[in-house]
């Protein structure tokens, strides 16, 4: 009986090994052209970097914070020329650091409970779960968030470094939010969407400027620096201005009606944006609903940092750190103009780590957990799989986007009960 959590800890390990060479076959052999498609386009910036000298953001404008340039480097040292070979560093490379991100997930409480979930996760999300950036922030956010929440390890000693309050049973505060902090910093200055998370650390850190925003702020200094010694100052935020005339894109929430509609009307099309690549619904309101969401996104995110504010001063701030990334995150997803399949790695790092707590016994969490299974499941069923189909008109799989993205909203309203609860004043 001895040997029962060391052979199930190694099951879990052979398996999430299997479920990172499965994906990588299917994503290297099988689909490349649909879900490794970014790879490439990856490859061939390293390429012009490292080949010719023009590097993102230093000489170009550029779609990503100049962070992403590591990541995407790192492969292009092995080759520039074979996308084969660059796929394959690159699922090496989210592979070790995914394996990393589990063994710090499985030293608290549930750990290889919450490790079993994110293998289904992967598995379910299929090989879009890989190949791409997303891919690399993803295994930075889970430690983030599980160095700071730290639930039943030994993490919590000494000085915790958070605000008191009841946690979710089982639960104790972590004593590393300037870890955490530095993690989601980088991972923002890659992905942006990490940087979202540093709210509720806020909020939950005794000492919120000297053990995050500190941290936070060391971490920009330090890539503004780089990169205005790079001569790239006038780009630097470049990021945003080129995503900003973007349309509503065909997997997005709200792009939900026009998808459905295009089925029926003729003046409601799905039509490629050359610039961007992307499929996009385009039609009567379109423009309107993009402006709507990008205002959602804007108030959603300003809500849930009254509602931090509110519980920092109840106490409360510490259980309500990880409700309130699983809310952030998924709004980041809901109230998105683009919606791209890949966006559904956003929800691994709040639910990892609250299923790796004993918070994951509550219903509200429970039900998230199943629901966000549910909805990767559904988003590899549209893409790769069906996405033909659904640019050209199939009811079924608009049927089935729609089911995913109504899923999505079922996780918000999950994690918004989670966040109620957890800044509720303690019973006397």
């Amino acid at each position: 009986m001895a040997d029962s959590p060391r052979r199930q800890r190694a099951a879990l390990w052979c398996a999430f090994g299997t479920v990172h060479a499965w994906l990588t076959w299917l994503g290297v052999v099988v689909v490349p052209a649909a879900a490794f498609w970014d790879l490439d386009l990856y490859r061939s910036w390293t390429s012009r970097a490292l080949v010719e000298g023009i590097w993102p953001v230093l000489d170009d404008a550029w779609v990503y914070p100049v962070g992403a340039v590591l990541p995407m480097v790192l492969p292009a040292l092995g080759t520039t020329t074979s996308t084969v070979q660059y796929a394959l560093i690159w699922c090496l490379l989210v592979a070790v650091l995914d394996g990393a991100a589990l063994a710090v997930l499985l030293r608290l409480e549930r750990g290889a409970v919450a490790g079993w979930w994110w293998t289904a996760a992967l598995l379910l999300l299929g090989p879009v779960a890989l190949g791409r950036l997303d891919a690399v922030t993803t295994p930075l956010s889970v430690v983030a968030l599980a160095v700071a929440a730290a639930p039943g390890t030994g993490w919590a000693l000494g000085d915790l470094g958070f605000v008191g309050g009841d946690l979710p049973a089982g639960a104790s505060p972590g004593r590393r939010p300037t870890v955490a902090a530095a993690l989601l910093t980088v991972g923002a200055w890659i992905k942006v969407a990490p940087g979202v998370l540093l709210l509720p650390l806020v909020a939950a850190a005794r000492r919120p400027w000297r053990d995050v925003v500190l941290p936070a702020a060391l971490v920009t200094g330090t890539v503004v620096t780089a990169v205005v010694a790079g001569g790239g100052a006038t780009r630097l935020t470049s990021f945003i201005t080129t995503q900003s005339d973007r349309g509503l894109q065909v997997e997005a929430f709200g792009a939900t009606p026009w998808v459905l509609a295009a089925l029926v009307h003729d003046d409601v099309t799905i039509a490629l944006d050359p610039a961007l690549i992307t499929y996009q619904v385009q039609g009567p309101g379109t423009s309107a609903a993009g402006n709507v969401l990008g205002i959602a996104m804007a108030l959603g995110v300003a809500t849930v940092a009254g509602v931090l504010l509110l519980a920092r001063r109840r106490g409360q701030a510490a259980a309500a750190l990880l409700p309130a990334a699983l809310v952030l995150s998924t709004l980041l997803v809901v109230a998105n103009k683009v919606g791209s399949p890949q966006y559904l790695t956003w929800f691994v790092a709040p639910m990892a780590v609250l299923v790796a707590a004993a918070a994951a016994q509550h219903r509200w969490s429970t039900s998230a957990a199943w629901l966000v299974l549910l909805a990767s499941g559904l988003t590899q069923v549209v893409f790769p799989w069906g996405y033909p189909a659904l640019l050209t008109g199939s009811p079924v799989l608009a049927a089935v986007l729609a089911l995913r993205n109504l899923t999505l909203l079922a996780v918000l309203a999950c994690g918004a009960v989670g966040l109620r609860r957890a800044i509720r004043p303690p019973a006397a």
